[in-house]
């Protein structure tokens, strides 16, 4: 039985090891000049690797009892994105990655009534730092940033959608 238990915990070893190292051949290079922005300037991903590509994901909404469409249901764009991230990861959990292996990015912000119609970066990446470039999650997706004039729902402000590289199982 012990020997069972031996090997089973070797195969076990041998395919985390061999997943950690799929993810350490993806090359992230950090953005030109030095710059400290929380993106990667472009991300190779080795042949042979699985990528999975992700369907945009919206806000659920912060208060169901609110008028729909409101900032009340909705929430700020700060709120939208911990929010949309929140339900990321949840997905991701059930597929087995997380967020260290998100390697494409592409973030649709709606412009905020409250600020003037414009798309309120700042508290976007104020969510954004929250998953990425931390000292827990220090991988770096490459990632565009584009204001649209609508979501699927009034009152919403953000979707997100990522590209993952999937570790071999």
């Amino acid at each position: 039985m012990n020997r069972l238990v031996h090997l089973a915990n070797a195969a076990i070893c041998s395919a985390l090891l061999a997943s950690t190292a799929q993810a350490a051949d993806v090359v992230r290079h950090p953005l030109l000049g030095g710059s400290k922005f929380p993106i990667a300037r472009a991300v190779e991903v080795p042949a042979g690797t699985s990528i999975l590509f992700h369907s945009g994901t919206t806000p659920a909404p912060l208060d169901p009892k609110a008028p729909a469409g409101t900032a009340a249901y909705w929430g700020d764009t700060k709120t939208q994105a911990l929010s949309t991230f929140a339900r990321i990861k949840e997905s991701l959990d059930q597929l087995g990655v997380g967020f260290g292996d998100v390697v494409a990015m592409t973030v649709y912000l709606v412009g905020d009534p409250a600020k003037g119609g414009r798309m309120d970066f700042d508290g976007f990446m104020a969510a954004y730092s929250q998953y990425f470039g931390t000292a827990e999650q220090p991988n770096l997706p490459a990632r565009s940033t584009v204001q649209v004039a609508g979501l699927v729902q009034p009152g919403m402000l953000v979707e997100v959608e990522v590209q993952l590289v999937k570790p071999s199982r």
